[in-house]
């Protein structure tokens, strides 16, 4: 048993530890319990929902480059009721938090989401604001500062739970969303959500998406991550998730040096159902090497 205290505290969300697993990448848990101790992870945030089931984007919807992913799956899910219903009894058999990742078309879409999980025992709400906003012609809502601000107050005053904002990087200045989500009430921000990418059969002359365009994640991705956690962390006093291409305990610790606090594994989960152990692993190790008491004096190292 390490020594070291691993424990972080993303501004009112306790984690034992700073592993956490992306929406996304990791069902509701139960697809990867056979393969791993669910117990181990700081925090698990479940596949995104959305107020009423959603049966997605059609195929194909997924494709492996040589360095990440692209997936357009289209928030595919069983909506938020089923969620309370069946996955939060399950998820509590867990010493582990719980992150919803909540989705919507519409402003009142959100709220409702929020107001229903205010009064469920789960831990934190992430608010995704990559979606397509409707009214807005589609256009993604983290995109639009004044959407962004309209969006982030609406949701903080629907839900007394720990709020996270999950940012886009697809957008032309990353730090004024983040000041506009903190000063809009948000507990913590996660970021970094997909990149856009595309690939194109060259034989068929054709996208290998059925929707041309899809959100990169991976490897690949790494260095842009890392930059945008260091550019948000040099302007806002709340927490940061970090996230985007993890793959080791090494890829975890630049994250925490750039200034998150805690991070998660996504696309690496696919490559390897332990990734999320292994990072873990991979951390411990390197702050005995630093000889560090604990893993809260690795961030926001890097000026």
């Amino acid at each position: 048993m390490s020594k070291i205290d691993m424990s972080v505290d993303l501004n009112g969300l306790k984690l034992k530890n700073p592993v956490t697993v992306a929406s996304g990448t990791f069902g509701f848990g139960e697809e990867f319990e056979t393969f791993m101790n669910l117990n181990a992870l700081g925090a698990i945030s479940v596949k995104g929902l959305t107020l009423k089931p959603k049966k997605g984007n059609p195929p194909p919807r997924l494709h492996e480059t040589s360095m990440g992913l692209l997936n357009s799956i289209g928030l595919e899910n069983p909506g938020v009721e089923v969620f309370i219903r069946k996955y939060i009894p399950y998820l509590r058999q867990f010493d582990t938090k719980i992150i919803v990742n909540i989705n919507g078309g519409n402003v009142e879409e959100y709220k409702k989401m929020a107001k229903i999980l205010d009064k469920e025992d789960i831990d934190s709400i992430e608010l995704n604001i990559s979606c397509p906003n409707v009214k807005d012609g589609g256009l993604a809502f983290g995109t639009n500062p004044k959407v962004v601000r309209e969006i982030v107050t609406a949701i903080r005053k629907s839900t007394t739970k720990h709020l996270m904002v999950k940012l886009s990087p697809n957008v032309t200045d990353i730090k004024e969303i983040a000041l506009i989500v903190e000063e809009c009430g948000a507990d913590a921000i996660s970021l970094i959500n997909t990149v856009t990418g595309m690939a194109i059969d060259i034989d068929q002359q054709e996208s290998v998406i059925k929707r041309k365009v899809a959100g990169f994640s991976g490897p690949a991705i790494k260095p842009i991550a890392i930059w945008k956690v260091f550019e948000v962390a040099s302007v806002v006093n709340i927490p940061i998730l970090g996230m985007g291409g993890i793959t080791s305990g090494a890829d975890a610790v630049e994250f925490m040096l750039a200034g998150a606090t805690a991070i998660a594994v996504g696309t690496g989960n696919f490559i390897n159902p332990k990734k999320s152990l292994n990072v873990l692993e991979g951390i411990e190790k390197y702050l005995e090497k630093k000889k560090n008491l604990s893993v809260k004096e690795i961030i926001g190292l890097v000026k």
